[in-house]
């Protein structure tokens, strides 16, 4: 039976809780109609969050971007209602979703939306140095 859409994200345990760690994805093909003319708006979405206790499982959240594809949503609300949903199936330390929407019109619009935990601070940058291939790293 084929895929269908859905709003139910499901969940997998974190295999290292002890640990911050940055999960990185990436969503290219986000679609939802405009409310005021039902044309398509796309967008890419790109979801940056450090889990606690639960990861989300990427078929679930394939299916439940597919559920938006029909519904009409400013750029704002569909942004905000996304970490919403995503924040209540995970209760990560950290999630920042960016929506990056296609240019209609002549204008692009990026909508940027943030959750931290209550408590959680994140640890300090670490700075690496890059060394080009066959350099003499020992100066």
């Amino acid at each position: 039976m084929p895929s269908q859409p859905s709003k139910s994200l499901d969940t997998f345990a974190n295999p290292s809780p002890g640990r911050d760690f940055q999960i990185h994805i990436e969503v290219p093909e986000f679609t939802c109609l405009c409310p005021m003319t039902g044309q398509p708006d796309f967008a890419l979405l790109v979801i940056d969050y450090i889990p606690d206790q639960l990861c989300v499982e990427l078929k679930s959240l394939k299916l439940y971007a597919w559920s938006f594809r029909n519904e009409g949503k400013f750029h704002e609300a569909v942004t905000n209602e996304i970490l919403d949903d995503l924040v209540r199936a995970l209760s990560p330390r950290f999630m920042r979703i960016t929506a990056k929407w296609y240019v209609r019109g002549g204008i692009f619009t990026n909508v940027v939306a943030e959750h931290r935990q209550a408590g959680w601070t994140p640890q300090p940058a670490v700075q690496l140095q890059e060394f080009a291939p066959g350099s003499n790293i020992r100066g």
